[in-house]
């Protein structure tokens, strides 16, 4: 029994450490936002320099319809007009379908792109991709990016019920410290 435990946190241990050791860098501060062209729910082509000119909250997400994905998505949704007061676009990514971005778009009522990155690509440009062999997904990372494209925060460790009120609070910093 004592050995079968072993392994399996060895096994546990080497999956975890080898997801680890083989994720993608996240982008730093300062540095240009990774260039991406993905579909929307629509099934319409929304791309980076799309969104230029205005702040962009670029947050991808893990799955639609569960509950933390469910509760950040909605939280945004009910924050959308004091976000756009402060110049910002909410833009989610998952590696969902199309259709299910709609379907999640539609039951919830969120009046923002949902983006179909399906083969992870854009979520390995920004680290935010998970690979766990059985498993995977968009982690749950978001990225404050300014109006011309450069990354001004990291939101790397997100608690769902407080984030789009952190995002807000950092939006209004960033325009007071601008001068606006």
């Amino acid at each position: 029994m004592k050995m079968l435990k072993r392994v399996c946190i060895s096994l546990f241990l080497l999956i975890v450490l080898t997801n680890l050791a083989w994720a993608d860098e996240v982008p730093v501060v300062g540095s240009m936002a990774p260039a991406f062209t993905l579909l929307d729910q629509g099934g319409r082509e929304v791309s980076l320099d799309s969104l230029r000119g205005k702040w962009l909250v670029l947050y991808f997400y893990p799955r639609n319809d569960t509950p933390g994905c469910t509760e950040e998505a909605c939280s945004f949704r009910d924050d959308m007009a004091q976000l756009t007061r402060l110049g910002a676009q909410i833009v989610g990514v998952s590696i969902d379908s199309t259709a299910s971005n709609a379907e999640f778009a539609e039951k919830y009522h969120l009046p923002f792109p949902l983006l179909a990155d399906k083969d992870g690509e854009v979520a390995k440009r920004y680290g935010a991709y998970a690979d766990w062999k059985l498993v995977r997904f968009a982690r749950r990372y978001t990225f404050l990016i300014d109006a011309q494209g450069k990354i001004a925060k990291t939101y790397l460790k997100v608690d769902t019920s407080k984030h789009s009120a952190e995002i807000i609070a950092d939006l209004k910093h960033f325009s007071s410290s601008s001068g606006k």
